[in-house]
C-alpha cells in the first residue's frame, strides 16, 4: 500500500479511539476523492472486525445481499440466512461480533450514505445497535465514513434520535495544502518545482485521487490533455459524476455552480435568486450543502456581518472545468498542450493564485508571524456612487487582526520576482488611502504582497509592509 501523506492529526485521532477504554463512534468524512477510505485501511492495515461498502444506488435489498456476504466472508459461515431488513442485519453483525476475542473490535461502515435507502430503515436501525447493544460494551470502534457530507452531518452528527451525541470523534478531512502535494509527488516520482506544482493545484486542487493519477513521464499539460481532453479520459467525465454522486436534484447545485462561475467575487443570495429562480429554503439549502462541501464559500464584506454576504465558487476542479472544458466543442485531444501559454490562461491563473493564497491562510498567517494571533478575514470592494471621483477598487483577502492591525493582502502570479513599477506604486497607495477612508479604520491598515518568487529589489517597495512567497505558502503547520 502507498505511503499516507499528511493526516498526522488524523491519525492521532484514530490512535486515541483505538487506546480509550470505551467503545467509540467515529464519523468520518469529506468531499469524494478526499482520501477517507485509503486513511483507513492504511492506518488499520486493512485489519477489522468487519467491513462493509454501501452500494451506489442500489435497492434496500441489494444492500442487505451485500451485508449478507461481508458477513459471510468475516465470518465463514456460508449458512447464514437471507437477510430481509435492517433490523435483522445488526442482530447478525452482533451475535458475529460476540464471537470475536480481540481487544479491539474495529467495525468500517465505508460509503455509508449509500445505505440509507428510500423507504429504508437503516439509521433507525444503526440507532437500536448503538443504544442495546454497543454502548453497553468497551471494546468496539465504530467508523461510519462516507463522502455525502450532508447526509453525514444531518442524519449522524446533527441526529436527535438514538445518536445523539453518540458520536466521540468527528474527523473531517480536507484536500492536501501545497507541502502536502509536493510531498506526495515526490514520492511517485515527479520533480516538479513549486511553480509547476502550484500550476496544478490550480486544476486538481489538494485532492489526492486526481493526483493519484497524473504520471511522471509526462508534463503537466500532457497529463491534464490525457486526463481531461482525451476521449475516455480518466477525468473527462469527472465533472457530471462529481455532482451526480453527491446530491439529489444534482442540475440545481450544478446550476448555482455555473453561475458562480461566471464572476471571480461571487454573487449575493438575491442575486442567486434572480439568476436562476430558487429561493427559499429550497436555495438555502443547496447554498448549505455546496458550503459544506467546499464547492462554494460564503464570506462577508469587511466591516459587515451579514448585510452582502457573497458566495463564491472555490473548488479548483470546477472552476477549471467551467473556464475551458464545458462547452469546449473542439475536439482537440491536446488543447491544454495548444493553450496553455495563452494570454487568458496567464489572466486565470492570476485569478486561481488568490484563491490558493486564501486556501492557504493558515500558512500566510505564519509566514507573517501572527499564527497565534486571532484574526478575521474578509473581502472588501468600493464601487463609487455618482459624482465621487474616487477610483473603485477591491482587495480580494483581507486579514483583520485583535491588535489593531489590517494587512490588505495583494497576490501576484509570476514565474519572476515581480517589480512593483512607479504607477504600481501609486494604485496600491491609493488603494490603501481609500480603505481607510470608506471604512473609517482607525487600524494600522498596511500592504501585503504575496508572489511565488518575491519582489525586485526598488525604490518602489516601500509601500509593501511584508512581502511573502512560495516557501511561505509551502511551509508546514
Amino acid at each position: 500500500m502507498e505511503q499516507l501523506v499528511g493526516r498526522k492529526k488524523e491519525c492521532e485521532e484514530l490512535e486515541w479511539a483505538m487506546n480509550s477504554n470505551r467503545s467509540e463512534f467515529i464519523m468520518l468524512y469529506g468531499r469524494r476523492r478526499i482520501g477517507k477510505t485509503f486513511l483507513v485501511r492504511n492506518f488499520f492495515n486493512d485489519e477489522y472486525a468487519f467491513h462493509f461498502v454501501g452500494a451506489h444506488r442500489k435497492s434496500m435489498q441489494a444492500q442487505l445481499d451485500y451485508f449478507r456476504e461481508a458477513l459471510v466472508r468475516f465470518s465463514g459461515n456460508n449458512e447464514l440466512p437471507k437477510i430481509k431488513n435492517w433490523h435483522t442485519a445488526f442482530l447478525q453483525l452482533q451475535a458475529y461480533l460476540e464471537c470475536r476475542t480481540e481487544k479491539r473490535k474495529v467495525i468500517f461502515f465505508d460509503e455509508m450514505p449509500w445505505m440509507d435507502t428510500q423507504g429504508g430503515d437503516f439509521v433507525s436501525e444503526l440507532e437500536y445497535f448503538w443504544a442495546s447493544w454497543v454502548q453497553n460494551r468497551d471494546d468496539i470502534v465504530f467508523i461510519a465514513c462516507g463522502s455525502a457530507t450532508i447526509w453525514m452531518r444531518e442524519r449522524l452528527e446533527e441526529n436527535q434520535g438514538g445518536l445523539h451525541n453518540r458520536i466521540t470523534h468527528k474527523i473531517y478531512l480536507r484536500p492536501f495544502y501545497l507541502n502536502e502535494c509536493r510531498q506526495y509527488l515526490s514520492g511517485r516520482g515527479f520533480h516538479w518545482d513549486d511553480y509547476q506544482i502550484m500550476q496544478c493545484y490550480m486544476i486538481f486542487g489538494g485532492v489526492p485521487y486526481y493526483l493519484s493519477l497524473l504520471r511522471p513521464y509526462l508534463s503537466l499539460q500532457e497529463n491534464v490533455d490525457a486526463l481531461i481532453f482525451h476521449i475516455g479520459g480518466d477525468l473527462s467525465d469527472e465533472f457530471g459524476e462529481l455532482y451526480n454522486a453527491l446530491f439529489r436534484s444534482a442540475d440545481k447545485y450544478i446550476s448555482i455552480v455555473r453561475l458562480l462561475s461566471t464572476k471571480r467575487e461571487g454573487f449575493t443570495r438575491s442575486d442567486i435568486e434572480l439568476s436562476t429562480g430558487l429561493s427559499g429554503g429550497g436555495l438555502s439549502k443547496i447554498l448549505d450543502n455546496l458550503t459544506r462541501c467546499d464547492f462554494i464559500v460564503a464570506y462577508n464584506q469587511f466591516g459587515n456581518k451579514k448585510k452582502d454576504m457573497l458566495y463564491r465558487l472555490c473548488d479548483f476542479y470546477t472552476l477549471f472545468y467551467f473556464k475551458y472544458v464545458d462547452g469546449n466543442n473542439t475536439r482537440d485531444e491536446q488543447y491544454w498542450q495548444h493553450h496553455f501559454a495563452d494570454r487568458n490562461v496567464e489572466t486565470w491563473e492570476g485569478f486561481s493564485f488568490e484563491e490558493l493564497c486564501i486556501r492557504h491562510l493558515p500558512q500566510i498567517k505564519k509566514g507573517l508571524g501572527i499564527s497565534g494571533v486571532a484574526t478575521e478575514t474578509s473581502a472588501w470592494r468600493f464601487v463609487p456612487k455618482k459624482g465621487d471621483n474616487r477610483r473603485g477598487t477591491q482587495v480580494d483577502l483581507v486579514i483583520k487582526r485583535i491588535d489593531k492591525i489590517v494587512h490588505l493582502c495583494e497576490m501576484k502570479f509570476s514565474e519572476k520576482n515581480f517589480s512593483i513599477t512607479k504607477d504600481y506604486e501609486k494604485l496600491l497607495a491609493d488603494r490603501r488611502d481609500t480603505f481607510m477612508d470608506v471604512t473609517d479604520s482607525g487600524r494600522g491598515v498596511v500592504i501585503t504582497f504575496i508572489t511565488p518568487k518575491g519582489l525586485t529589489q526598488g525604490i518602489h517597495n516601500g509601500v509593501v509592509h511584508s512581502s511573502l512567497t512560495a516557501s511561505d505558502l509551502f511551509a508546514e503547520l
